[in-house]
C-alpha cells in the first residue's frame, strides 16, 4: 500500500467482527477482495445514491455484496454471479452469518448467461458492482447496458492492473498479455464512448465509474 493509499485507508471505518472475520480468511486463503481504499468509492456511492437493485458481477466471498448490504438502504436487494462453486458455497455461508440472506441471493455459473437470462427475463439495476474476470469485462458490457436503468451506475474496479496497463505490452510478461491488451481496449471504449460518461479514479487497483447517456 503506498502513502496515499495508506492515508485515505485511515478514514474507512472498522468493520464489524463478521466483516473482519471473512477479510481474514480471504487474506491468508489468497482469495482477492475490494481493497481497503477501494471500499470509499463503493460505500460513497451507495450511500449517496441509494440504489434499490445492486448487481455485482464476481461474488468471490461474499465480502463486497455483505460490505455493500451494511451501507444499504431497507428493501434493498443484491444479486451477485460466482463461477467457482467452491467460492460460491462459502459465500452463501458469509452471507447467511451476516445475516444478510434475505438481502443477497448468489447466481453460481457463468455471468454472461446468467445475464443473458436477465436480459430476456426484463431486469432492471440501478447499481452495477463489476469485479470478476478482468480479461472479460468488455463481453460483459453488452449485457450490462440492457441492466442498467438510464441513471444507473457501473462501478469497475481492478482497472489498472497494478500500473501495467498503462505500460506497453511488450513490457507485460506474456502469459499476461491477453488480459493487458482486453483491459487496454474496455477503457478505450469506455472512455471514448458517446454511451457511457466514465471516469477513473486511481484508488486501490484503479476504479471506473460509469453512467449510461440516454
Amino acid at each position: 500500500m503506498d502513502l496515499t493509499d495508506g492515508y485515505i485507508s485511515s478514514f474507512e471505518p472498522e468493520l464489524d467482527i463478521n466483516l473482519k472475520e471473512i477479510e481474514k480468511y480471504g487474506i491468508d486463503n489468497g482469495v482477492p477482495i475490494i481493497r481497503l481504499s477501494s471500499r470509499s468509492v463503493l460505500r460513497f456511492l451507495i450511500k449517496s445514491r441509494k440504489p434499490g437493485r445492486i448487481l455485482e458481477i464476481g461474488t468471490a466471498i461474499g465480502f463486497s455484496a455483505c460490505y455493500m448490504a451494511n451501507y444499504s438502504e431497507p428493501g434493498t436487494r443484491i444479486k451477485t454471479i460466482e463461477k467457482m462453486p467452491e467460492r460460491a458455497k462459502i459465500a452463501a455461508e458469509n452471507i447467511k452469518k451476516t445475516n444478510n440472506s434475505d438481502i443477497i441471493s448468489i447466481y453460481e455459473g457463468d455471468a454472461c448467461e446468467i445475464m443473458e437470462k436477465m436480459c430476456e427475463e426484463g431486469e432492471k439495476f440501478d447499481f452495477v458492482f463489476m469485479d470478476a474476470a478482468k480479461a472479460q469485462y468488455g463481453n460483459y458490457l453488452k449485457y450490462i447496458r440492457k441492466l442498467l436503468v438510464s441513471d444507473g451506475i457501473l462501478l469497475t474496479d481492478n482497472i489498472l492492473q497494478e500500473g501495467s496497463v498503462a505500460q506497453s505490452k511488450f513490457s507485460v510478461a506474456r502469459r499476461d498479455r491477453t488480459i493487458h491488451q482486453r483491459m487496454r481496449e474496455f477503457l478505450d471504449e469506455m472512455m471514448r464512448s458517446d454511451e457511457f460518461n466514465s471516469m477513473i479514479v486511481p484508488v486501490g487497483d484503479g476504479m471506473l465509474i460509469s453512467t449510461i447517456n440516454r
